[in-house]
């Protein structure tokens, strides 16, 4: 028989991530009490439907620098409520947290880091790591921040780079280090928000997109997952979808969902996979 050529070499080798810790992973328990399947590679995903409103409406939310899990409720993205609920911040000693405030959380790193937080609902406009400094890398990981946060961050750092800069044909690209990845239900979604990320930032600089470059630590697949895994590796994926900017503000927060435009995303059907709180 002829070998079997995947039409979309990319997600295959997501599937193929999959393949290699179910097979290889090493089985231990984990802080959620459901346990892990544990390994340490690198993916990429059609075989499934990804949540892409959700995707977007997080990364705007994350790039505007706000904390405030009911924010993004608002726009029907539910994500975040477990960990902005009462009994999740009490459970981590943040007693004095209103319910929806996350503490100095992913975009408030990106923002404002360095900055002495308060609560959810201060402006700090203006605070914060001087965004003019070359030598500044993407971190939303701030030991001094720790203890104050909902939820450590699983995706660490990002480090951009342009190629031939100043030429017409100059391009902006993105490495992100990601420390804890849930391969069922985080690695799709963190890879299509940093893809996503790069495209809003290549589009208000004026570069080409480049590429996105996922480097993955703790990689593991969460035990209640693994049927739904064991039928999304048996699909084969189609082409990735494309994605059309409509329009550029003059700031990367203002941009909204409407700017952007999905076009030809023809995924399966959804996989339920319980996220771990």
């Amino acid at each position: 028989m002829p070998e079997f050529v995947s039409p979309n070499a990319e997600e295959q080798q997501y599937l193929d991530l999959i393949k290699d810790i179910l097979t290889h992973g090493e089985d231990r328990s984990d802080r959620t009490g459901t346990g892990t399947i544990a390994d340490d590679t690198f993916p990429l995903l059609t075989t499934k439907r990804v949540f892409w409103r959700g995707v977007v409406e997080e990364l705007l939310w994350f790039i505007r620098g706000s904390t405030d899990a009911q924010t993004l409720s608002a726009q029907g993205v539910h994500i975040w409520d477990g960990n902005g609920s009462r009994e999740f911040l009490d459970a981590r000693g943040l007693t004095d947290r209103r319910t929806g405030d996350l503490g100095p959380v992913y975009g408030y790193q990106w923002r404002h880091f360095g900055a002495e937080y308060t609560d959810a609902d201060a402006d700090y406009s203006g605070q914060g790591e001087n965004p003019t400094d070359r030598r500044i890398i993407l971190s939303a990981w701030n030991p001094k921040d720790m203890g104050k946060m909902a939820l450590p961050p699983c995706h660490m750092f990002a480090q951009f780079f342009v190629s031939k800069p100043g030429s017409p044909d100059a391009a902006l690209s993105c490495q992100m280090y990601q420390r804890s990845c849930d391969v069922g239900l985080g690695v799709p979604f963190n890879i299509a928000s940093y893809a996503l990320l790069t495209r809003l930032i290549a589009q208000v600089t004026g570069l080409k997109p480049g590429w996105f470059v996922h480097c993955m630590g703790d990689t593991h697949i969460y035990k209640n997952h693994v049927k739904a895994l064991e039928t999304q590796i048996e699909r084969v994926p189609r082409e990735f979808p494309k994605l059309k900017i409509k329009r550029t503000p003059e700031r990367i927060e203002d941009f909204t969902i409407e700017d952007l435009e999905l076009v030809g995303y023809k995924p399966y059907g959804k996989i339920q996979m319980d996220m771990a709180v």
